[in-house]
């Protein structure tokens, strides 16, 4: 079958090894799972990156947001390619992954060069290690997906992130990272497991008010739990925020993703991507790049704002559900006096059904 493919586009290169890639069903060792693509893409379309973006990924596991981002510019930007400039960036200096598992960084490798990208800067690092702490200002887009739920000795992590951050979690260690890859001005759009939105540690809260505080925080993504099935079932959410050094916050976007085209069972069956009920994805995209016309949306809809100065009030919980108002449909029941009636009569009907049955058997 693969004989019969003509390899000389890198389209059909790039799309076999993703299809391949999508088969191995398996985690890896440390605990590593695919990003589904369709949310990689909706992270991308919605960061827009640029010719002139560096772009990091420091958990890269198989390059997929360094491949989608490397994908958007040949589609949005194609013109790029076509000035030497710009084309030597894009080839040898706009792409930077890390990930510390070799057969990661072979599969990741090897899927930045299928899909065009001649010198990707693909490196087996310990993005969280004092080694890697030279590295820093450097970046003007993140798009990552960094490990839930591990746990590193303090000795094995670079000073500067403590000092942002004092825990032992790999989810709230990597959100300092960002902070400090990052240059003025740079963005960062990265998937979180819920805990770190609403977590009542020092270190969950202080990570929170460090961005809110201390930087730009612009939007969250709730996405339903079925997402990352069937490797995990965890609640997850996309943070959105930009390096200013100096706060900015004013308002925050929050958007209640209920379906993303698939089935949210192991199966992760397509659906109808067209319809709304199935997919938000397009609705979501479409959504954030018109900001303005959230303005007036209500807390019962999908999408709304919440001034800071709320989320502050709050111990800075991010959760949407905090804020989100549900509406309740008022239910009239029946009188007790006619249910009992009711109930009665079903009564009588049962006796006088078994009273048949018995006659029948005689």
């Amino acid at each position: 079958m693969l004989s019969e493919i003509p390899m000389e586009s890198r389209d059909t290169k790039g799309d076999l090894y993703e299809y391949l890639l999508s088969k191995i069903a398996t985690a890896g060792q440390n605990g590593q799972f695919r990003t589904p693509r369709h949310i990689i893409r909706m992270m991308v379309d919605i960061m827009h990156p640029r010719p002139s973006d560096t772009i990091c990924d420091p958990a890269c596991g198989t390059c997929g947001f360094l491949v989608s981002a490397g994908e958007y510019l040949r589609e949005i930007h194609s013109d790029m390619l076509y000035k030497s400039e710009q084309k030597e960036h894009f080839n040898n200096h706009m792409f930077f992954g890390n990930d510390f598992d070799a057969t990661m960084l072979r599969i990741g490798a090897m899927n930045m060069l299928l899909h065009g990208v001649e010198s990707p800067n693909i490196s087996g690092k310990d993005s969280l290690s004092q080694t890697s702490a030279d590295v820093r200002e450097k970046y003007t887009l993140v798009l990552a997906n960094p490990p839930f739920k591990g746990s590193l000795d303090y000795d094995s992590v670079a000073k500067d992130l403590l000092q942002t951050v004092k825990t032992k979690k790999t989810e709230l260690l990597f959100i300092a990272l960002f902070l400090k890859l990052l240059k003025v001005g740079g963005r960062c759009a990265s998937i979180v497991p819920d805990g770190v939105l609403f977590g009542s540690s020092n270190a969950h809260v202080d990570i929170r008010k460090e961005i809110i505080d201390g930087h730009k925080l612009d939007a969250i993504v709730s996405m339903p739990s079925g997402v990352f099935k069937p490797y995990a079932g965890v609640s997850t959410a996309v943070l959105f925020f930009t390096k200013t050094n100096s706060g900015g916050t004013d308002k925050i976007w929050f958007y209640d993703m209920k379906a993303d085209g698939y089935s949210l069972d192991d199966k992760r069956t397509p659906l109808d991507a067209g319809k709304h009920e199935e997919n938000n994805i397009p609705d979501i995209i479409r959504r954030s790049n018109n900001l303005e016309g959230e303005a007036n949306r209500k807390r019962t809809e999908q999408s709304f704002f919440v001034p800071v100065e709320e989320i502050r009030k709050n111990n800075y919980d991010l959760s949407i559900n905090r804020y989100k108002e549900i509406v309740y449909e008022e239910i009239s029941y029946d009188p007790p006096k006619k249910i009992i009636a009711e109930l009665k009569q079903l009564e009588d009907e049962i006796q006088t059904g078994l009273a048949e049955l018995e006659d029948m058997l005689g």
